[in-house]
């Protein structure tokens, strides 16, 4: 990058272009004019557009510069476009990273929050994204906080926000209960441990309340989500249809349900099968079988999850010493525990097929138990549990008989026959479960709600929100299992405010996605002190029309953002059904290959790139890399080249000689064309993401633009000031100090970004000539330049008079001319 300065401060070199005088230059302006604040009364239409926001820890990293310069295509052309645009930006910053950081250095988690806030703030000025800075915010002020307790007290008065005590997913690494979706495969997202279970009793948001219409609206969603997040959630909601059997057990009065999708096997259940940790086991299990249901739960508690479920275990388990009765074949079955059957899973107990389920098999090969197949396996079938499709067999009693039947026939008359017989009833079941919300942290929004002996769960009165969290630094923060919270003694104790007898504070925090399950809401009014937000500037602003993220939230956030704003729906706080109406996927920034990260040594510095290529160059390069949604591998990337093409475009600003305002109608007619398509195609480009061919096509114009100047009309060609000030403008989209210093040296007052898009004239759209392209056995012979409304006839005429095609057909038969006017011919000899 050029160092070169300009005598007179403010002013770029006529001769080069100087980034960093010109990014030096343009910040203060920017600020000044705040070009990209949103007038809530406007009378334009409004577009939301949202990237999500970041996590404040330590600067921004080439994923954020990615995701922003992607982001702010769509933004800055909405404004072009003449809509107002709220596009807003805060961090989300409570979370575990701060409160580690803060053991580490015996300090306030804030300490490290708000300085790397700091940081990123002053990052992002010079990034030049256009952003509504006077709508931030941070999550873990007590201004916005307050709000959040604010929402779980309403979910709460709802019945959505509950309390229980259940098996949890419980990180010991971090000392915290996690939620299902923040185990993947057995381990802690976040640090990677383990994942165990402990019976706690937690806060949990009731998802399932809406778990049909999560999956419904996914539908509507489909259009303008990506198929992987869209199918993601799908896959999460889980919807299946089966049954709910009742199985009488000896010596207890209720009978034990349990869920199936495949009530069509009942025949086939000749055991049944309890998590050895629910409570069940321990209450079914007789007498003389405790000790060794004890001995065996003492091994099952060693065992994460996942081990449990791993196919290629073995199959462990003890007899309860109890019977149930199939309801179908009036057989007495034993009831076993083991640890292959999870305690969440239903209601912890499932009837065992096992010539029809693998696990069910090879447990009933451990302990001689009987196999009965339902589904009739191909004659050459030679495994062992068969899980394909096939005609029932030995499925009948003297009152039903499903002989023969396919799977869905059988089902349905098998839920017939337990419905008219009070045995059962057909069920949908979903995967989802209720959200866990509870931390054992301190870094978070406390959970407002007061502990009484006498009252029960009391919540905290409105007007004494927020519940602030007590002054707590390094080792008070340290986890041991509870939550740090317990420990501040005078903040925990206070008064019921129901019946003014002593109380506790609830000591949990909240999960960090419940903080950004709604926070695009407070975007519409975030100084608000009455209400979380204004419901009708959320109308008017809402739904937001494209959020910007990654597939790593495709379960997480998005779900619980849908879930939340449904919610709030129902209580009559907005309007919308689904938050976000376009989901924009971006891939990630790689190197070399491999995820970029300091144990492989290969990470990349988003500053060092600033200050080698400038902002515009990296921007320019991470949107012309390809679509979106596909991965970047900076190794592969040249900034320098796109420094280089930037400074070709700039150039073409102090080459125009024409004043600003003359008639480009006077100018060259195939520069105007060319500029008018690029214009014409770049909106369409823009408006289905793929801003690369965008880029590229601006590229084409540039180049066209220097030939006109340098061997054609010339600078003072009216046309030459239309193409470079249409060049200004599309570059503004993802190079704003380079078009912003070009708009100036053309003559205009800034901002370029609020320029308006060049109106298109249809008339120059209409191509003069096309190229034809001529074959012979298919293979290119000939081109000819041809008008675009010739008739076939005349194109086949002048292909077959062409002379390369003569010499192509060396007198050969013609056996068959195919025609597709005005762009191909092929000729089959």
């Amino acid at each position: 990058m050029s160092e070169q300065q300009s005598d007179t401060p403010g002013e770029i070199d006529a001769a080069t272009y100087d980034v960093a005088a010109t990014e030096r230059k343009w910040q203060p302006v920017w600020e000044q004019l705040e070009p990209f604040r949103a007038d809530d009364a406007s009378p334009r239409e409004k577009k939301y557009a949202l990237t999500m926001f970041p996590y404040p820890s330590g600067d921004l990293h080439m994923g954020h510069a990615e995701v922003t310069a992607l982001h702010d295509v769509i933004a800055r052309y909405w404004w072009q476009k003449g809509y107002e645009v709220l596009n807003p930006m805060g961090w989300d910053s409570f979370g575990l990273p701060a409160e580690n950081a803060a053991i580490r250095n015996d300090a306030h988690p804030a300490d490290y929050t708000y300085g790397n806030i700091a940081t990123q703030l002053q990052s992002f000025r010079r990034y030049g994204v256009s952003f509504d800075w006077s709508r931030r915010f941070n999550t873990s002020d007590p201004e916005y906080y307050r709000w959040t307790q604010s929402l779980f007290l309403k979910f709460h008065a709802k019945g959505l926000a509950y309390r229980k005590n259940s098996w949890v997913n419980w990180c010991p690494h971090d000392q915290t209960v996690l939620a299902n979706e923040q185990v993947v495969d057995g381990a802690c997202e976040r640090c990677g441990a383990e994942v165990t279970k402990r019976e706690l009793t937690q806060w949990y948001f009731r998802t399932t309340a809406y778990a049909q219409e999560l999956l419904d609206g996914l539908d509507d969603l489909q259009p303008t989500w990506s198929d992987k997040v869209v199918n993601a959630q799908r896959n999460w909601i889980g919807r299946s249809e089966g049954a709910h059997v009742d199985f009488v057990v000896e010596g207890r009065a209720e009978p034990l349900t349990v869920y199936t999708t495949r009530p069509d096997t009942l025949f086939g259940a000749t055991f049944m099968v309890v998590a050895a940790d629910a409570a069940l086991a321990s209450e079914l299990v007789t007498d003389a079988q405790r000790p060794a249901l004890e001995d065996y739960l003492v091994e099952v508690r060693k065992e994460t999850e996942i081990n449990r479920l791993s196919t290629d275990r073995p199959k462990t388990g003890v007899d309860l010493g109890v019977h149930a009765t199939n309801p179908l074949t009036g057989a007495r079955i034993p009831v076993y525990a083991a640890d292959y059957v999870l305690a969440d899973y239903g209601t912890g107990a499932i009837m065992a097929v096992p010539g029809q389920d693998q696990r069910d098999w090879e447990f009933a090969q451990v302990f001689d138990l009987p196999v009965i197949r339902t589904v009739e396996p191909p004659a050459d079938w030679e495994g062992e549990a068969f899980t394909g499709d096939g005609p029932a067999i030995n499925s009948a009693n003297e009152e039903i008989d499903l002989s023969g039947m396919d799977i869905a026939d059988a089902k349905s008359t098998t839920i017939a026959y337990l419905e008219g017989k009070g045995l059962g009833r057909g069920t949908v079941n979903f995967r989802l479960r209720d959200w866990l919300l509870s931390r054992q942290r301190y870094w978070g929004a406390p959970i407002p709600i007061i502990h009484c002996p006498v009252d029960g769960e009391v919540p905290v009165p409105e007007d004494q929100l927020p519940v602030e969290l007590p002054e707590l630094r390094g080792a008070d923060l340290k986890p041991k299992g509870t939550s740090p919270l317990g420990a501040a003694t005078d903040w925990v104790n206070v008064t019921c405010p129901t019946c003014g007898g002593p109380a506790t504070r609830d000591t949990d925090t909240m999960d960090t996605f419940v903080d950004s399950s709604w926070y695009f809401f407070r975007y519409v009014s975030p100084h608000d002190d009455t209400q979380a937000f204004d419901t009708d500037l959320a109308n008017a602003w809402g739904p937001i029309d494209l959020y910007v993220g990654g597939d790593e939230h495709a379960v997480l956030h998005l779900l619980y953002a849908r879930f939340f704003t449904k919610a709030l729906r129902d209580m009559g706080m907005v309007d919308w059904d689904e938050p976000f109406s376009a989901y924009l996927s971006q891939g990630k920034v790689i190197n070399n290959g491999r995820k970029m990260s300091k144990s492989l040594g290969n990470g990349v510095s988003l500053g060092e790139q600033l200050e080698a290529f400038g902002v515009d160059a990296v921007r320019l390069t991470l949107v012309f890399a390809g679509p979106p949604e596909d991965n970047i591998d900076w190794a592969d990337m040249s900034p320098a080249g796109s420094l280089r093409f930037l400074q070709r475009a700039w150039r073409l600003s102090g080459d125009v000689a024409s004043e600003p305002g003359a008639d480009p109608a006077t100018g060259d007619a195939a520069l105007r064309r060319l500029t008018h398509r690029t214009l014409h195609d770049a909106e369409s480009l823009i408006e289905i993401h793929r801003f690369n061919v965008m880029v590229a096509r601006t590229m084409e114009l540039v180049n066209a633009t220097r030939k006109a100047i340098d061997s054609g009309p010339g600078g003072a060609d009216p046309a030459v000031r239309e193409a470079a000030e249409a060049v200004a403008i599309l570059l503004s989209l993802v190079a704003p100090y380079t078009a912003e210093e070009m708009w100036a040296r053309l003559g205009h007052e800034p901002t370029v970004a609020r320029a308006g898009w060049p109106t298109v004239d249809e008339a120059l759209l209409v191509e003069e000539s096309v190229t034809a392209v001529v074959q012979v056995q298919g293979k290119v012979r000939g081109r000819l330049e041809v008008s675009p409304d010739i008739s076939e006839a005349d194109l086949e005429a002048l292909a077959l008079a062409d002379e390369a095609v003569v010499r192509a057909l060396d007198g050969r038969e013609i056996r068959k001319v195919v025609v597709r006017a005005p762009k191909l011919v092929n000729i089959v000899v």
